[in-house]
């Protein structure tokens, strides 16, 4: 039993949680922190669109471009570790912001240091991953890492500290721990776990290639509704709380960091039902069920339903590894695979987490802060209709190419 629970692959799991973890905290920091720096800043419904959107602009840049320079010349480890070092320190800077234009640059910094980190953590955990464990590891690697640190502990840890200390040394505390677990991964990786190991000759596939696949041709769609499921709901959430139905920052938290008990549970669960009986059928399910997370929001406003609904359909969150990142393992030479999953999420992080709360938090200043969550159930529904055109590739993994 020791060998087996403390085997290599399962290590280098949990580290790669952890270290995922870290980067939705600082990631998450500034949405958990937006009741206070809206009032210290004065940031307007736009203002605090742009700061998400301008993350996931440089965030799917960065995601795409340093994963495929990485992959090709040998470099991952060094960019990995890189990554983790500049964006605990941009973390760090956004504690200096005085202004919305220096607190913007500092976030546009933090994605061009973050975009490569989970494509190449995922590259990581599918090279490393026994066969029948894709799904529950890539799960695992949402849940453990970005679910309990950055959905559930952070809300709740973040607003405790911005209440006593105030945001800036909330931002300054919420970097440091970047710091350790880079030199921590630093020491642990081994050799053939960020090296290729195929001959010169097996080149690392060009956009087009990855395009010919239909599995990522509707998984770049996918992931752009999930993206903007995500950040057109999370992004303005702590907002609508506060003028529509007047919740504290406090009951906020605790909100926050229920749904990422949601989807601590969901990204291990729905990944591992996954793993045995299929990939497609728990993304169509699922997605749909996505749909009532903003309608609970917007027609259930203080009622005892509100959040338990709330709760059941965040379940769409466990469908994201599934698309981000088990299926293109599934498909893709794994030479390829940190550069797909870079071009699933790039695709998804624009579309999705720059346009969409763009529009939505200029749409929200005109109509009212309602919008955001109209365009979240949408997008959740566009992503249910378009799984139907989904391959399965847990039944025929080696036969997927169009």
């Amino acid at each position: 039993m020791k060998n087996k629970l403390f085997t290599y692959e399962n290590k280098l799991l949990v580290l790669m949680s952890i270290t995922f973890g870290l980067v939705f905290v600082d990631r998450m920091a500034l949405t958990y922190l937006s009741p206070f720096l809206i009032k210290d800043l004065g940031l307007n419904n736009a203002q605090l669109g742009m700061l998400v959107s301008g993350l996931s602009l440089t965030w799917a840049i960065s995601g795409y471009i340093s994963t495929s320079w990485a992959e090709k010349h040998n470099k991952k480890k060094t960019v990995f570790v890189g990554a983790v070092v500049l964006f605990s320190l941009s973390s760090i800077s956004s504690a200096l912001a005085t202004t919305f234009t220096v607190l913007l640059v500092t976030r546009l910094l933090m994605g061009l240091s973050e975009g490569p980190t989970l494509p190449l953590i995922q590259s990581f955990i599918a090279k490393e991953s026994s066969k029948n464990r894709i799904g529950f590891n890539m799960g695992f690697l949402q849940s453990f890492g970005s679910t309990l640190f950055g959905f559930m502990i952070a809300p709740i840890v973040l607003v405790l500290l911005a209440e006593k200390f105030g945001w800036r040394s909330t931002f300054l505390i919420a970097g440091v721990p970047g710091l350790i677990i880079a030199f921590v991964n630093w020491k642990f990786l081994r050799k053939n776990t960020v090296e290729n190991v195929q001959k010169l000759e097996d080149k690392s596939l060009s956009f087009k290639e990855l395009w010919a696949y239909k599995n990522i041709r509707v998984g770049v769609l996918i992931s752009c509704c999930m993206m903007t499921w995500l950040n057109c709901s999370i992004a303005f959430l702590p907002k609508f709380f506060i003028e529509v139905q007047h919740l504290t920052e406090g009951q906020i938290g605790a909100i926050m960091g229920l749904m990422g008990l949601s989807s601590l549970i969901s990204g291990i669960v729905v990944p591992t039902l996954s793993d045995k009986y299929g990939r497609k059928p728990f993304v169509m399910l699922f997605a749909f069920v996505g749909v009532f997370y903003p309608m609970a929001i917007l027609f259930m406003q203080n009622s005892g339903l509100q959040v338990p609904s709330m709760f059941i359909a965040y379940f769409f969150f466990g469908t994201f590894p599934i698309v981000l990142s088990a299926i293109p393992s599934e498909i893709i030479p794994m030479h390829s695979t940190g550069k797909a999953i870079g071009m699933l999420g790039g695709a998804g992080e624009i579309v999705g987490g720059m346009i969409a709360p763009l529009v939505a938090g200029i749409l929200a200043d005109k109509y009212g802060i309602s919008v955001p969550f109209y365009i979240a159930g949408l997008a959740a529904l566009v992503a249910g209709i378009a799984s139907f055109m989904m391959i399965e590739t847990k039944v025929k993994i080696n036969t997927i190419t169009n």
